[in-house]
């Protein structure tokens, strides 16, 4: 609307912005922008929109000789009159292409110009939305854009402060293109703006956001040059520098780049002072295009394992960074992973800041954990010594993978935990395990501690090697959770050593040791009243070889499982159900009988000693270690 009559060009024009009230402008400016830094790569972008625009036309439209060397972007600032200035030479705009896409919020002509390319014309466009632009009224409070198109002898002045308004009047520019001042805002109490007129800032925007823009963005840098050595004199040079890479390294071919370049990329962009232990680079076409660049480290970050860790991908859309972590593009098992993932199929919004509901952006992600995974089933297969050197690192991740979500992505996963085999006292997968399993074995064992040296002491181990089958020691925390998701393996489930009901024995050992249960009942009753409900049962076992005493368990929580559960901050209440089992062929089994018979003050010392004991070798706490350790002096002293 044109709140005056029109008096001509040369004439200032108060117009309102067409579209929206202040409102509008107030709630684009505070609420669609969470960052007020993209502001400038907003600007570089329409800048670098214009230049496409430009080179895309003079390859069809013979007058216009351009040269795609010939164009770029230019940065100034002016800390005095506190101005920023960007200025491209590209296509530039009318004055009815200013009043259409500026004095319109929300118009985009750079969409226009995209939905009017034919199928087979490729050219990428960075804006589609035209909201971009007034992302700039975050950190000014005046904006003039000066203009001139390369299809007109005329310049136009737009300038605006805000929400009230904008003129348009006839201005003088020589060259072709278009020039964008912004006055700064003051410092206030919540931002300092005085950042936006400071080269160092100016430059690292520039390489964070629009690092990949296809065009030079130059500035003239002060470099300071030793002057008089002797003196210590240091002079200030003024140079024309390009701040950005312009060609990101993952759109270049495979065969241009060399791992070093690789390793450097990623020591730079991720902060990372080692060589990633796995570099994957693709390029996928189809119904969503995008190149991907990906990392594997070969350590985790100081922070992997706290609340503080933040996963995701640096997601560009045509080379300008969208999001610097964009959590969507990984699963959290594959959290370690660092890159970057280029498209241009991608729906964004009209800050770009955030992604809609995207279609695109889940394949795209469906895509990327199948490459992951296969790539590390390729390392695990032909590269192993580095597979394990990943899987100490980053394994606790896969396993929690294997029983997160219910268990849901366990078959993906499977194949690439590994845990330490007995027998062949390395790390192992599940696979590798069931291959060698003897004949008639029907379960895949395995065994839970702290430690190696800890599981391999277990007196509940030495049955299951006894039968010459290897056993899988489970260290993590994590480990039983995984192993109790994945249920079975090709068919064959796991049995936990500690299981009260391994059943390894012998039909015969089985009658045996039921009629020594039975003839002793008496015995066994007594001593779990002795102990209280903190067990389930007490009973004489065969399965022991050389230790006295074991705590076994039934149901489905573990021992190494209650372990986890007593650890986290709020008590759960999940206990196992345990049983003390006695060796039936150990002195000590003959000395609870006699002790039973004929003192039973000393045989309930024996009782409360073997209990402290069994749980010492399970890991479990003593509730009374003053009152045990003032009992086993008795008894050794008689």
């Amino acid at each position: 609307m044109i709140c005056s009559e029109n008096l001509g060009d040369d004439i200032m024009a108060k117009k309102e912005f067409q579209s929206e009230s202040k409102r509008l402008l107030d709630l684009m400016i505070n609420s669609i922008y969470t960052n007020k830094d993209i502001f400038l790569r907003e600007l570089i972008s329409n800048a670098s929109d214009a230049l496409d625009k430009l080179y895309y036309r003079s390859l069809t439209d013979k007058k216009l000789k351009i040269k795609k060397d010939e164009l770029g972007i230019f940065i100034s600032f002016d800390k005095e009159n506190r101005t920023l200035t960007i200025t491209d030479n590209g296509c530039g705009m009318t004055k009815e292409e200013l009043e259409e896409n500026l004095g319109t919020i929300a118009k985009s002509g750079t969409l226009s110009f995209k939905e009017n390319m034919t199928k087979d014309e490729k050219i990428d466009i960075i804006g589609q939305f035209g909201v971009g632009f007034y992302s700039a009224f975050m950190v000014s409070d005046k904006i003039s854009v000066t203009s001139r198109s390369v299809d007109s002898e005329d310049s136009y002045l737009w300038e605006s402060e805000g929400a009230d308004g904008y003129t348009i009047t006839k201005a003088k520019k020589a060259e072709r293109g278009t020039e964008i001042v912004l006055h700064i805002k003051e410092n206030s109490d919540e931002f300092e703006y005085d950042k936006y007129l400071e080269e160092y800032e100016l430059k690292q925007l520039v390489k964070k956001y629009s690092d990949y823009i296809s065009f030079p963005i130059k500035m003239e840098c002060t470099h300071h040059e030793l002057k008089d050595e002797e003196k210590h004199e240091y002079e200030d040079i003024k140079e024309v520098e390009t701040l950005n890479s312009m060609v990101p390294i993952w759109k270049k071919p495979k065969s241009e780049v060399k791992d070093e370049d690789y390793e450097n990329f990623y020591m730079d962009k991720f902060s990372d002072y080692d060589k990633p232990l796995k570099i994957i680079h693709s390029s996928v076409e189809g119904m969503t295009s995008y190149k991907s660049l990906l990392f594997i480290p070969s350590h985790a970050p100081y922070d992997y394992y706290t609340q503080e860790y933040e996963k995701g991908l640096a997601l560009y859309s045509n080379g300008v960074l969208i999001m610097d972590k964009c959590g969507d593009l990984l699963p959290d098992y594959f959290s370690f992973v660092k890159g970057i993932v280029d498209s241009e199929d991608l729906s964004l919004n009209i800050s770009r800041e955030l992604l809609q509901e995207s279609q695109s952006l889940k394949l795209i992600a469906k895509n990327i954990e199948s490459k992951i995974r296969k790539e590390l089933e390729t390392m695990l297969k032909d590269d192993r010594d580095n597979y394990i050197s990943f899987f100490k690192t980053f394994g606790v991740q896969l396993k929690y993978g294997v029983y997160n979500n219910f268990g849901q992505d366990k078959d993906k996963l499977k194949d690439l935990v590994m845990f330490y085999s007995a027998k062949h006292e390395r790390l192992i997968t599940i696979s590798e395990y069931v291959e060698e399993m003897k004949e008639g074995q029907e379960a895949i064992y395995y065994a839970s501690g702290a430690s190696i040296s800890k599981v391999g002491s277990l007196p509940q181990v030495e049955q299951v090697r006894d039968k010459d089958y290897d056993i899988l020691y489970l260290t993590d925390y994590v480990d039983e959770f995984c192993i109790t998701a994945l249920q079975e393996y090709d068919g064959k489930k796991f049995a936990n050593v500690s299981d009260g009901n391994l059943d390894l024995e012998s039909e015969e050992e089985k009658e045996e040791i039921k009629k020594a249960n039975e003839d002793h009942s008496d015995l066994l009753k007594e001593m779990k009243e002795e102990i209280g409900d903190e067990i389930k049962e007490v009973k004489f076992s065969n399965k022991l070889k050389t230790h006295p005493v074991c705590l076994t368990t039934k149901g489905d929580v573990s021992i190494e499982m209650q372990k986890v559960f007593d650890a986290m901050p709020n008590d759960m209440g999940i206990k196992a159900e345990t049983t003390l089992e006695i060796n039936e062929k150990h002195p000590i089994s003959e000395k609870l009988k006699k002790l039973y018979k004929k003192d039973k003050e000393e045989f309930k010392k024996y009782t409360k000693i073997l209990y402290s004991e069994a749980r010492i070798i399970a890991g479990l706490p003593i509730e009374n270690p003053t009152e045990i350790s003032k009992l086993i002096c008795e008894v050794l002293s008689k």
